[in-house]
């Protein structure tokens, strides 16, 4: 069996020249690769206490619903903007350029609940830490964030502070 990173697809000068993206479609569009993804993240989180799982759209979705499916766990979706038909709290996030605003529904988590925050890839830092600050304004408590990948380069993990960072796949530049 092929080891995770040998699914993924590096594509370089993408979207500008220097950088090296990596490409997960060729991760979850392969049987076998989205298993062992899946398999993988799951395996990093195994004896955190948490009572549910949370991710950003729409990768987050990808990772996150099928590990919670796995444990029995419930789904919240935090979504762009202007997504969500009930009452959400919202927060602003920089991009590259310019900024982004994340929302989720205020009923999604409960005081005192215990979240698992799940995404593809953490850059910068900037959407997980988006999604921290909602997941806290709501009386949650982010148990870790778990990622697929982390780009070591953008100092993602510096940004999150004391927050526990599970990443299946490390990748030393952008």
């Amino acid at each position: 069996m092929k080891k995770l990173e040998e699914y993924v697809r590096t594509i370089p000068d993408f979207p500008e020249p220097g950088i090296m993206f990596r490409d997960i479609t060729t991760v979850i569009q392969d049987p076998d690769g989205l298993h062992l993804a899946i398999d993988e993240m799951q395996k990093l989180i195994e004896g955190v206490d948490f009572d549910i799982i949370a991710g950003a759209e729409s990768r987050g979705f990808i990772f996150g619903t099928a590990i919670a499916y796995n444990l029995r766990k419930g789904f919240v979706l935090i979504r762009k903007e202007g997504k969500l038909p009930c009452e959400t709290v919202s927060e602003d996030y920089e991009l590259e350029y310019g900024k982004a605003t994340l929302e989720m529904h205020k009923d999604s988590i409960k005081p005192g609940q215990k979240v698992i925050i799940v995404d593809d890839l953490i850059a910068t830092g900037g959407t997980v830490n988006a999604m921290i600050k909602m997941i806290e304004k709501l009386g949650g408590e982010v148990a870790g964030v778990l990622v697929l990948m982390e780009l070591r380069g953008l100092k993602g993990r510096e940004a999150l502070g004391n927050y526990k960072l599970y990443s299946a796949l490390t990748y030393e530049g952008k």
